[in-house]
């Protein structure tokens, strides 16, 4: 028996609910109905034009390998969504063809009726889709601004944290945060008014209706936003006007209870060349500081990323990659990205030795491997220790402080067994497990101590004694 082409969609969601995680295809998938199949056209019902987007730039591989295994070759599809809920008369198609996917829009007009409340049409959020929760890699020196964010995005009726400031140096995921917040948003509730903008952009637009006499058009579009993300707000330094502008639509937006986002490369106490009385509305809410990449996270990026490219690296070449490449994600990626083509140009596998040259050219790297020897070199430098005490059994406080600190951070910069800690200043790995436990407690009590394992941390990363 023939099936219809609603059972026929049905094999396909089937496929595709195989092939992706359970999370993703309730979110974008499930929602999706079959409008029918004729003449090789496939019209398929979406919620909105946002799950377009997501569908064209995320998961547009494994819909076309569906369809294909479903209805074969040489269809063409077209996607249909309302502008405004349970509103049939506002539906609007969107054609797209493989391989590569060329967007056109047809849109059915109506008269707006005087009598009734119009809603707000859709529009774009400028999110990338590839900015998500899913995919944000999580280490210590992310965990509390994720958390955060990820509270934001789920709870979006809670705001504890309104505004959310977002700070810290380039290339540490800032962007990929706020706008994964955004998408997670979307997910929860397609008809949200999201929109995410840097401030360069902000900033150009006001101008523009400016300079046009479209400034009221200005303020009531952003006014009408439910969660307004905005990227780099430092860039607004020296701009009293654009301040202005925002410092009002700030003000109605918080007023309205709607959810405002930013990001910095600095915290707000540290900003130059704005109001004083914008500077107070960032630190309303909460500000929550991405620092740079802890070791463990520079190597669970990497993991990711090869993942998603579908390579293998070994874990010396991570290692190394890791240990050397220290500043931003974003330097992580774009040596990955070097890897990756060099090893295609070479058609040669990615072993350390190409990953040693790669890294070479493309940022400053330590020169040394970060092994215990060094470390011991660091720490007895940094409390002016004679190495060799360190190997006695003396219990001076000045050499036991040495001691533990070089079992700490050997555990936490070499990833070392303690057994084999223990082995290089002859001691049982009990000690070393209580030399590491004494000081991750003193370290939240102890400010010096802190400064003292940054400092050393930083001496090694730098390789200067």
């Amino acid at each position: 028996m023939e099936k219809n082409h609603q059972q026929l969609w049905d094999d396909c969601l089937q496929f595709i609910k195989d092939n992706i995680p359970a999370p993703q295809y309730e979110s974008w998938f499930k929602p999706i109905t079959s409008l029918g199949f004729e003449d090789r056209k496939l019209r398929l019902m979406l919620p909105s034009p946002f799950v377009v987007d997501v569908l064209e730039q995320r998961y547009f591989d494994v819909l076309t390998s569906a369809i294909k295994k479903v209805y074969g070759t040489g269809v063409t599809l077209t996607y249909f969504y309302r502008q405004v809920k349970n509103e049939p008369a506002t539906t609007v198609g969107v054609r797209t063809s493989a391989p590569s996917p060329t967007i056109v829009a047809q849109s059915k007009t109506q008269p707006a009726n005087p009598f009734q409340p119009q809603k707000q049409q859709a529009f774009d959020p400028q999110l990338n889709p590839r900015y998500t929760f899913e995919n944000y890699c999580a280490g210590e020196s992310n965990k509390i601004a994720r958390a955060i964010g990820e509270t934001v995005a789920t709870n979006p009726s809670v705001k504890t944290f309104n505004p959310l400031f977002v700070f810290g140096p380039t290339g540490v995921g800032k962007t990929h945060l706020i706008q994964a917040i955004g998408v997670r948003l979307k997910e929860t509730n397609p008809e949200a008014r999201v929109l995410y903008v840097n401030a360069r952009l902000f900033e150009s637009q006001y101008t523009a209706a400016s300079m046009k006499g479209e400034t009221n058009n200005f303020f009531h579009f952003y006014q009408s936003i439910d969660t307004l993300i905005i990227d780099d707000i430092q860039d607004l330094h020296k701009k009293p006007a654009t301040q202005n502008t925002f410092f009002h639509i700030f003000n109605h937006l918080h007023q309205n209870n709607k959810q405002i986002i930013m990001s910095s490369d600095c915290a707000p106490a540290d900003m130059e060349g704005f109001e004083e009385r914008l500077l107070s509305r960032f630190k309303w809410g909460m500000s929550v500081q991405l620092e740079k990449p802890d070791y463990e996270l520079r190597r669970n990026v990497l993991r990711q990323k090869a993942e998603q490219d579908g390579i293998e690296l070994s874990d010396d070449v991570i290692d190394y990659i890791a240990a050397n490449v220290t500043e931003s994600i974003r330097d992580l990626e774009g040596v990955m990205v070097s890897l990756i083509g060099r090893a295609t140009v070479l058609n040669c596998d990615i072993t350390l030795e190409l990953a040693e040259s790669v890294i070479a050219n493309a940022v400053k790297i330590n020169r040394k491997q970060v092994n215990f020897e060094l470390i011991l070199e660091h720490v007895c430098a940094y409390y002016k220790t004679d190495p060799d005490s360190i190997f006695t059994k003396s219990r001076k406080r000045e050499i036991s402080d040495s001691r533990q600190m070089l079992m700490y951070l050997a555990k936490k910069l070499t990833k070392m067994p303690f057994t084999a800690i223990g082995s290089r200043i002859d001691r049982n790995y009990a000690t070393v497990i209580y030399a590491c436990k004494n000081i991750e407690e003193r370290l939240m009590l102890e400010k010096q101590l802190r400064d003292d394992v940054a400092a050393i941390e930083n001496a090694i990363n730098t390789g200067v004694l």
